[in-house]
């Protein structure tokens, strides 16, 4: 009996935003619009730097799986995720964010001394993120922190891609992988960032073996995976590894395609401020609506709308009413 729609696995992160510009940018060596992994007293003296050229701009939960259960459950889907914190105050405030949306965790049977993992997006006046990221004690998530009967009861296993960094993480995820084809949940995996790729390559075509059932990415990632740089092209290739595809295109929408069919969702139109979390925002959105038995054209065009309204505010979430009125917007839209 499933009795969840989606459960994720994926790093358990405080953000931090922070407006900077690209001379600060270059003046560090950040690279711009990419993710990289720092160790605590790196994350430290940069904390000191942005301190300097303002206020804090936004904290809350994070991590891409996360972002993606949370709109999810805003919508009004029932969402489990599996993650590991710290028994610190960061790891409080983590928990409690999730609890505000009632999303159910692996959480409550944890007690972890360590540090919280923590995620500084600093925001370009272009709206582009670059993101700089301690993992803490999010980088030791293992199979402890997996829970088994919350995957068999659940529809869909959503994999975050961040997690292959770590050897530990990614024997968690095969282990996940096989305890939800035993048990007939789908597996959907986000490449998460084109560094990921990248870098780690190895580790997304660990989770796309044996193939999944639905994918997301990006124009860049879909580029990196298949080595064309047309997305319709990339999106041939794909399709032999997942049963759905979902690629992004930013302001030109997605591609979105199965084995039978393939949709163009056009871009919303907005005046883009911060785009951190829209890839995130997109798939909890399509994902609802899939679990909604929506067709790809529905689920895409509410996922587009989503993701379009995200990026109009500072954050990788919105409030729960925004999304309440977003959903009844697109869907009398698409009635009409």
């Amino acid at each position: 009996m499933k009795t969840i729609d989606v459960i994720g696995i994926g790093n358990a992160l405080v953000d931090q935003e922070f407006e900077v510009t690209d001379d600060f940018l270059q003046k560090h060596n950040l690279k711009k619009g990419m993710m990289e992994l720092i160790d605590e007293d790196a994350q430290n003296t940069l904390i000191a730097e942005l301190s300097e050229l303002g206020e804090l701009k936004k904290q809350c939960g994070g991590g891409s799986a996360a972002n993606s259960l949370v709109a999810f459950a805003q919508f009004g889907g029932k969402a489990y995720y599996c993650c590991k914190v710290a028994d610190d105050e960061a790891g409080m405030f983590y928990r409690q964010d999730l609890e505000q949306v009632g999303i159910e965790t692996s959480l409550k049977k944890q007690q972890n001394p360590g540090i919280t993992g923590r995620c500084l997006v600093m925001v370009t006046p272009d709206a582009e993120r670059t993101m700089r990221t301690h993992l803490g004690i999010t980088a030791d998530l293992s199979t402890v922190e997996i829970d088994d009967d919350a995957i068999a009861a659940a529809n869909y296993l959503y994999i975050e891609g961040y997690l292959i960094t770590s050897e530990i993480a990614r024997g968690a995820i095969q282990h996940a992988k096989k305890v939800a084809r035993d048990n007939n949940t789908k597996l959907v995996m986000t490449c998460s960032d084109p560094a990921m790729v990248k870098f780690f390559r190895d580790g997304i075509d660990e989770i796309l073996e044996g193939g999944v059932d639905l994918m997301f990415c990006n124009r860049e990632e879909a580029e990196l995976l298949t080595g064309k740089d047309d997305p319709q092209a990339a999106l041939s290739v794909l399709l032999k590894q997942a049963d759905t595809v979902a690629i992004t295109l930013g302001k030109d929408g997605a591609l979105i395609a199965n084995r039978e069919r393939q949709v163009h969702i056009p871009g919303v139109p907005v005046k883009a401020i911060d785009t951190n979390g829209a890839g995130d925002m997109f798939a909890g959105a399509m994902l609802y609506g899939l679990t909604r038995n929506m067709p790809l054209e529905d689920a895409g065009r509410l996922a587009s709308h989503a993701a379009a309204e995200l990026v109009t505010e500072f954050g990788a979430r919105l409030d729960k009413e925004r999304q309440q009125q977003l959903i009844e917007r697109v869907m009398k839209a698409q009635t009409a």
